[in-house]
């Protein structure tokens, strides 16, 4: 088996924590080499905008991960493809009439954050990565083992007949890593019941900037913000359902689905008109007990999956990112090794505790929602309405979502 030349890091997964990485340790003096099991896509994005031209898979980047990627040299590839700020947000509750109205303004920013279509950050961010001279992409490699060498660096086996040694491997190959199956992580996992159905939408009326969330007792629904123009309105549809009603949903003809879909939204942007190709997903929550061990470290989803309903599980992961690029960087300042666990686990103490505490939150609302007792439903009901008055308690929500400090 031939041995390629070493590096200090080798990153696994080429998907949006993966190519953020390489980003943020490219041009400090560490050889980094990527490593990507698919082809990489590099054929035209769409430029039309008609239902099927869009990614039915969006993120909703806060502020703060706007100005990371803003950093690394990827939000301008973005913009110049197409993204929608929303300035607005709108939260209700289906069995009541609790509910809760952010507003940018209230925050003294231009936005709450952005919905960017999944493909376009993945390809901004690897146009960045081909530019980088010390960031090595292998693509389409994929890795078949790894383990530790005497010496205390990693050795990886590509499926290509090559052998790889790095200083740290770092897993950002998604919820379903197979690097940290191999190297045994424990994780604490459940599945929610529910999957979510996402596709885009067509709606008669404009959306205002706004991202609309409609808790059922099903499962929450929103309503995310798309570009469009005259007289063509469209938002991406993220709908929660529990795991007994996805099948039939997902068989409905396209126009008893959108009268399903416009029901359940209580129309509140006229009909749907029409509705691209769906696509089904199970939702599972899943934290790794460690996100590293000796010359490996975990990101993103590889350490944790949240429910979607808050949109805040791409934010965490480049939060992952940007803290552990900060360690690595530092590291290399004071003469470290990269997989050192004394450097890796000041990474896990700065991030373990709020992606959990994230995940726990999440969790309350939607256990919180699901239920059907007359006095909690009042409760909640009560309590969306007193949150919606108090103007400094919603302040500091809209600020912990869009990841900026707040003001004293």
């Amino acid at each position: 088996m031939a041995e390629s030349p070493g590096c200090d890091v080798a990153i696994v997964g080429a998907g949006i924590a993966g190519s953020a990485l390489a980003l943020a340790l490219s041009g400090h003096g560490l050889s980094v080499v990527l490593i990507e099991a698919q082809p990489l896509d590099s054929g035209q994005l769409p430029a039309g905008r008609e239902l099927e031209d869009f990614d039915p898979r969006v993120v909703a980047l806060n502020p703060r991960s706007q100005a990371l990627l803003a950093q690394w040299g990827a939000w301008q590839g973005i913009e110049d493809y197409r993204s929608c700020a929303y300035r607005h947000m709108t939260v209700w509750d289906a069995d009541g009439t609790g509910a809760i109205e952010f507003d940018s303004n209230d925050a003294g920013a231009s936005a709450l954050g952005h919905i960017v279509e999944n493909r376009a950050l993945v390809r901004s961010l690897l146009a960045r990565v081909q530019a980088c001279a010390d960031v090595r992409l292998l693509a389409p490699e994929r890795l078949l083992a790894c383990s530790r060498d005497a010496a205390g660096a990693m050795l990886l086996e590509l499926e290509s007949g090559s052998q790889l040694r790095a200083g740290l491997l770092v897993a950002a190959d998604g919820a379903n890593s197979r690097v940290r199956e191999m190297l045994e992580f424990r994780t604490r996992e459940w599945d929610y019941g529910h999957h979510a159905i996402v596709a885009t939408v067509q709606v008669e009326h404009d959306h205002q900037a706004t991202a609309w969330q409609r808790f059922l007792s099903t499962g929450p629904l929103a309503f995310l913000p798309l570009p469009g123009g005259a007289r063509m309105h469209f938002c991406s549809l993220v709908w929660s359902v529990d795991s007994e009603r996805v099948e039939a949903l997902m068989n409905l003809e396209a126009t008893a689905f959108c009268q399903a879909l416009e029901r359940a939204f209580e129309g509140r942007l006229g009909r749907v008109l029409a509705c691209s190709r769906r696509h089904a997903f199970p939702l599972r929550q899943r934290h790794a007990v460690d996100y590293i061990k000796p010359g490996v470290a975990l990101v993103a989803d590889a350490a944790h999956t949240i429910h979607p309903l808050a949109g805040q599980g791409i934010n965490l992961g480049l939060q992952d990112v940007a803290v552990l690029a900060e360690e690595l960087l530092r590291a290399g300042q004071r003469g470290e090794d990269p997989g050192s666990l004394a450097v890796l686990k000041r990474y896990q103490r700065r991030r373990k505790g709020e992606n959990l505490a994230m995940m726990v939150a999440m969790d309350g609302f939607k256990r919180l929602f699901e239920q059907p007792a007359l006095p909690l439903r009042w409760l909640r009901n009560v309590g969306m309405r007193g949150v919606d008055r108090a103007r400094p308690l919603k302040q500091r929500l809209m600020q912990q979502a869009m990841g900026v400090a707040p003001r004293d």
